[in-house]
């Protein structure tokens, strides 16, 4: 296949984002994290500054965890009241998404873009998890933080992830079925991680 697009969503502390990345540099392809907020504003011509913020409001809304919005593709034009609203800032990362996928090879983290890319033929999507404990260890060597510290952490970041996906999506976060492939990250190591990536697209796409 000409172009392929990798998907990673990942709990926090798991190592999704450096294998992501790793991926990125042996594939020779273009790795998008939050550089979809850039491409997203360069895009509507909203403010970059309010796509992070949005993310924010996310994360301290109440009804943002019981309610839900499931993503099906529309924008909302300029001469809206909702234009700069949570959904559409979300729909416009979506549309660079879906356009990434039609144009070039690359690796996506998170922003639900296995949801948003579910009817294409040519994406990867993985799940990378490790064990709380391991997840402690990782991010105490990287921040020098304590482990309650962290483990509160994690739980906060990995709620929100589950609820911004529950959101847009109507999934959840965590099910096995949304994903090609879900990597225990602690069990296999960064590099075999890759390499079960690289080898189960070769056997699909070959």
């Amino acid at each position: 296949m000409s172009k392929y697009v990798i998907t990673i969503a990942r709990g926090y502390g798991s190592g999704g984002r450096t294998i992501g990345k790793m991926l990125a540099e042996e594939l020779s392809i273009p790795f998008y994290d939050r550089d979809l907020l850039r491409l997203a504003s360069d895009d509507s011509g909203i403010n970059q500054d309010l796509f992070a913020k949005a993310d924010e409001k996310i994360k301290k809304s109440r009804l943002f965890n019981i309610a839900s919005n499931i993503y099906k593709g529309e924008l909302i034009p300029p001469d809206s009241d909702d234009f700069v609203s949570n959904d559409n800032l979300f729909n416009y990362q979506a549309k660079i998404i879906k356009e990434l996928a039609n144009t070039e090879s690359c690796v996506i983290i998170g922003r639900c873009a296995d949801f948003v890319l579910k009817d294409y033929e040519n994406v990867v999507k993985v799940f990378v998890h490790a064990p709380l404990e391991d997840c402690i260890n990782t991010l105490k060597e990287m921040t020098g933080k304590a482990e309650k510290e962290i483990e509160k952490q994690i739980a906060t970041i990995d709620k929100h992830r589950a609820g911004y996906y529950k959101y847009y999506t109507g999934r959840d976060w965590e099910d096995a079925k949304n994903y090609d492939l879900c990597l225990n990250s602690s069990r296999l190591g960064f590099q075999k991680c890759v390499e079960i990536v690289k080898s189960y697209m070769d056997i699909r796409f070959r």
